[in-house]
C-alpha cells in the first residue's frame, strides 16, 4: 500500500531523488501512487522484502513528530499482519536519513507530565519496531541524528552509505536522548564511546561508526541492494560488545567511570548551568546494564524534567536564533574568486577558511614572511578539519595562492581588506586597488571598529563597499557582522550575506557606527575588568566572576586572547567617538602594548601564556565583590539596548544571536536581551542606576530601557 509523496519543491520526491541515484528498491522505476499514509510509503521487492520510505510532507528534511510516529505505528501494524521477509527503512530525502525531533515542538513546553506521556507513546512505537519477528534494516545516507539515530538503533541492522554521519546532538539543546537512545547505544557499543557521543554531541562519520560497532556495513550507493539482501538473509556480520565492554556496564565499573565523567563534564558544562550531562551520567550510572525497561522509564522522566527547564528552553531558543541568522545568508552569489589583502592572523585565516570552502583565493601581502606563516597555519588547520580527507586538504591548499604582487585583485569577485586598524592605511590600500578591480566586484573591509562613512571617502564606487567583520579565531567563530552604510547598494549587502552562507558563517546585519555591535558591547565589559584589577581585585577572581555567570572565559583572559593592542585601539576609538562616559584605559596597559606584551599571540599580556593557555593562580580563593557580575555584565546589556535604540541593529533576536555566536554570551541564558527581559527590564535599569550612584556615570542606564516592552 502506498501514500503519495511530494518534496518541498512541489515535485514528487521520488522524481527529485531519482536524479541522485539513491537505491530505492521497488520504488526505483515505479510511479508514485496514493496510499494510506502522509509521511510514509511501503512496497515489497521481488524477494518479499518491504521497503519503507520516509518523506515528511512539506519539509526539506525528515524530522520526528507525533503524527510521524503515529503513522509509523500504523505501518508496523500492517507489517506485523503481512509478515514480509524483511523490512528496510530508508529516507526519501536527498540530504539524509532523519535529522532528529521536530525542535519546534519543544518551544514553550512547561508540562513535564505531558512530555512523559508523549515520550511513552514514542517509546512504544520504537519498541514495536525493535520486537518485530523479522529482519529490520536501516539504510542511512547523509545525516542520522538524535531521534533518527534512535529509529536506526531500534532496527536489527544499520547499513551506512559512505559519507553518512551519526550523532546525538541533544546535549546542545540542554537534553539527552529521549526515545531509548541512552539504553540501546550503551548496550550496542562500548559504553565509554557511547557516553562520549551523547555527552559531547559529536558526530561520527560512517567508517568510524563501523569501527565502533554502531553500523554493520559501510557501502557505496550502488551496492546498497546487495547489502540489504545480505542483512535480510543473515549474512551480514554484526558487531557485538566484547567481554570487557560488557564489564564496563556493570555497577562497579559504572560507578568508577561515572565519577570521572562528572569531573570532565563539570569543567566544560557546570551542572548548575547545564544539567543535561550530569543527568545523563546519573541515568547510566543508576540504570545501565541489563535492566533496559528501568532505564527507559528513567530516561523518559529525566528527559521531561530537562525539557521544561529554563536551560533547555533557552538553548532551544538559541537553536532558532541560529536558524534566523542562517536564513539571512540564503541568497545566491555566484562569485568564485576572492582576493584577501593582509596575511596577518585575521587576513591569513580568512583566506584559508574561504579556500577550504571551495573558493580560489589569492592572499596578498608586502612581505613573504607573513604569507609563509599564513600558508603554514592553513596547512595546520586543514590537517585538523580534513584529517579524514587528504584530497580535500590538497585541493584547498592548491586554491590558496600567495600573491606578493597583488595580481589577484583584477580577477576577484570579492576583495577583502584585512590590514591593521589605521584609517589612512586602509584608504591608501583602497586607492591602489579600486582602479584595478572589476566594476562588479565587492570591496569588503574587515575593520573591527572604524565607521564605513570614514573609509569610503575617496572611493569611486562607494556603493560597492561593505563591512564583513570576522572574529578571531576565524575557523571557530561562527558569527560575522555585515556592516552597512547609507550609500551601499542593497545587492552588495545581499551578496555579502550569501557569501557568508557559502563559507558556513552566520551573518549579523549591523549599521555602520563606532564599534558596530559586538566590539562596542564587549568594550565596557573589558574596561570594567581593568578598573576592578586596578582596585586590587585579583585577575583570576575577576575572570571567575564572569565564568560563574556563564561566560566561556573571563574578560581579562578574553582581552589577552583578542590582543591587548586591538582592545586598546577599540577602547580609545569608542571613547573618542561615543558620547557615553567610559573609563580611561590605564597607563600600565598602554605601557604593556608599547613593550609588545599583547597577550596570547606574544606569550605575555595580562597573563603569561603557555601551550595556548593562560597561566592562572588556582589558589586565588578570595571571593569577588558582591556586585562584580553586575558590574561586568550589565554594561554589555546597556550597550545592546543603546544599539537597538540607535538602529545599529534591528531587533532583539539579532542582538542575542550576535552576542552568543560572537562572544559566547552564556547560551543557557538565551542572549543578553532575553536575559534582561527574564530578569526584568525595570530590575536591570534600577541595578544600573544603583551602580551609577556607587561607581560613576559610566553605569547610567541608556534611555532605550524606557522604550522596551
Amino acid at each position: 500500500m502506498e501514500a503519495k509523496m511530494t518534496s518541498h519543491t512541489g515535485k514528487p520526491a521520488l522524481d527529485v531523488i531519482g536524479k541522485r541515484d539513491l537505491e530505492l528498491g521497488p520504488f526505483a522505476a515505479a510511479p508514485a501512487e496514493p496510499g494510506p499514509w502522509i509521511h510514509w510509503r511501503m512496497r515489497n521487492d521481488e524477494d518479499g522484502v518491504a521497503w519503507l520510505l520516509f518523506d515528511k510532507k512539506d519539509a526539506s528534511a525528515n524530522t520526528l513528530s507525533e503524527d510521524v510516529l503515529t503513522e509509523l505505528d500504523a505501518v508496523l501494524t500492517m507489517v506485523s499482519q503481512l509478515r514480509p521477509t524483511g523490512l528496510v527503512i530508508r529516507s526519501a530525502k536527498p540530504g539524509g536519513f532523519i535529522a532528529g525531533a521536530d525542535i519546534g515542538g519543544f518551544r514553550g513546553i512547561t508540562d513535564a507530565a505531558k512530555v512523559e506521556a508523549g515520550l511513552a507513546r514514542g517509546h512504544a512505537v520504537l519498541d514495536r519496531l525493535d520486537a518485530l519477528p523479522l529482519p529490520t534494516v536501516a539504510v542511512i545516507h547523509g545525516y542520522c541524528l538524535g531521534g533518527g539515530l534512535e529509529v536506526a538503533l531500534a532496527c536489527d541492522h544499520r547499513i551506512a552509505v559512505d559519507g553518512a554521519s551519526f550523532g546525538f546532538p541533544e546535549v546542545l539543546l540542554g537534553l539527552h536522548p529521549g526515545l531509548g537512545g541512552t539504553v540501546r547505544l550503551t548496550r550496542l557499543i562500548s559504553p565509554v564511546p557511547a557516553m562520549t557521543m551523547m555527552l559531547t554531541g559529536r558526530t561520527e562519520r560512517a567508517r568510524r561508526a563501523k569501527s565502533l560497532g554502531l553500523v554493520d556495513a559501510v557501502t557505496q550507493e550502488r551496492h546498497v541492494r546487495a547489502a540489504v539482501k545480505d542483512a535480510v538473509k543473515g549474512k551480514l556480520k554484526t558487531a557485538r560488545q566484547a567481554l570487557l565492554e560488557r564489564l564496563l556496564n556493570t555497577a562497579p565499573a559504572r560507578n568508577l567511570l561515572a565519577r570521572r565523567m562528572r569531573r570532565e563534564a563539570e569543567k566544560k558544562a557546570p551542572r548548575v548551568h547545564y544539567p543535561a550531562p550530569a543527568a545523563l551520567i546519573d541515568l547510566w550510572e543508576q540504570h545501565g546494564g541489563d535492566d533496559a525497561p528501568a532505564m527507559q522509564k528513567a530516561e523518559i522522566a529525566s528527559f521531561a524534567k530537562l525539557l521544561v527547564s529554563d536551560t533547555a528552553q533557552n538553548l532551544v531558543r538559541v537553536f532558532f536564533l541560529r536558524n534566523k541568522l542562517k536564513s539571512l545568508a540564503g541568497g545566491k552569489w555566484d562569485g568564485g574568486r576572492i582576493h584577501v589583502i593582509g596575511a596577518g592572523a585575521m587576513g591569513g585565516d580568512i583566506a584559508a577558511w574561504c579556500a577550504w570552502h571551495g573558493f580560489t583565493v589569492s592572499l596578498a601581502d608586502m612581505k613573504p614572511e607573513p604569507l609563509a606563516g599564513a600558508i603554514k597555519r592553513a596547512a595546520e588547520l586543514y590537517g585538523k578539519i580534513g584529517r579524514d580527507n587528504r584530497r580535500a586538504v590538497r585541493d584547498a591548499l592548491d586554491r590558496l595562492i600567495p600573491d606578493l604582487r597583488g595580481e589577484g585583485v583584477a580577477r576577484a569577485d570579492l576583495v577583502i581588506e584585512a590590514v591593521p586598524e589605521t584609517l589612512d592605511l586602509k584608504r591608501k590600500v583602497y586607492a591602489g586597488i579600486e582602479p584595478r578591480m572589476k566594476p562588479t566586484a565587492i570591496l569588503a573591509t574587515n575593520t573591527s571598529s572604524i565607521p564605513l562613512e570614514q573609509l569610503r571617502e575617496g572611493l569611486l564606487r562607494p556603493e560597492r563597499l561593505v563591512g564583513i567583520h570576522f572574529f578571531n579565531p576565524v575557523s571557530r567563530m561562527q558569527l560575522v557582522e555585515v556592516v552597512s552604510h547609507d550609500k551601499v547598494a542593497d545587492e552588495v549587502l545581499a551578496d555579502a550575506r550569501a557569501f557568508l552562507g557559502r563559507i558556513d558563517r552566520l551573518p549579523a546585519p549591523v549599521k555602520s557606527a563606532p564599534g558596530f555591535l559586538v566590539n562596542r558591547a564587549l568594550t565596557p565589559y573589558l574596561l570594567e575588568a581593568l578598573v576592578m584589577l586596578d582596585a586590587g581585585v585579583k585577575k583570576e577572581i575577576i575572570d571567575k566572576a564572569a565564568e560563574d555567570f556563564g561566560m566561556p572565559m573571563g574578560p581579562l583572559e578574553l582581552a589577552d586572547t583578542v590582543g591587548l593592542d586591538i582592545c586598546l585601539h577599540v577602547a580609545e576609538m569608542l571613547r573618542t567617538n561615543l558620547k557615553h562616559d567610559m573609563p580611561d584605559a590605564p597607563q600600565w596597559l598602554k605601557d604593556k602594548v608599547a613593550k609588545g606584551e599583547l597577550g596570547k599571540k606574544t606569550g605575555k599580556g595580562l597573563y603569561d601564556w603557555k601551550d595556548d593557555h593562560a597561566v592562572k593562580q588556582h589558589d586565588a580563593t578570595a571571593a569577588p565583590p558582591a556586585d562584580a557580575q553586575d558590574r561586568l555584565i550589565l554594561p554589555m546589556l546597556d550597550v545592546c539596548v543603546a544599539c537597538l535604540r540607535e538602529g545599529v541593529v534591528t531587533d532583539d533576536e539579532v542582538v542575542d544571536g550576535a552576542m552568543i555566536f560572537a562572544t559566547g554570551f552564556a547560551p543557557f541564558r538565551g542572549g543578553p536581551m532575553h536575559y534582561a527581559r527574564t530578569r526584568g527590564v525595570t530590575a536591570v535599569r534600577d541595578a544600573l542606576t544603583q551602580l551609577a550612584a556607587k561607581y560613576g556615570a559610566r553605569f547610567q542606564p541608556d534611555p532605550g530601557w524606557d522604550q522596551l516592552k
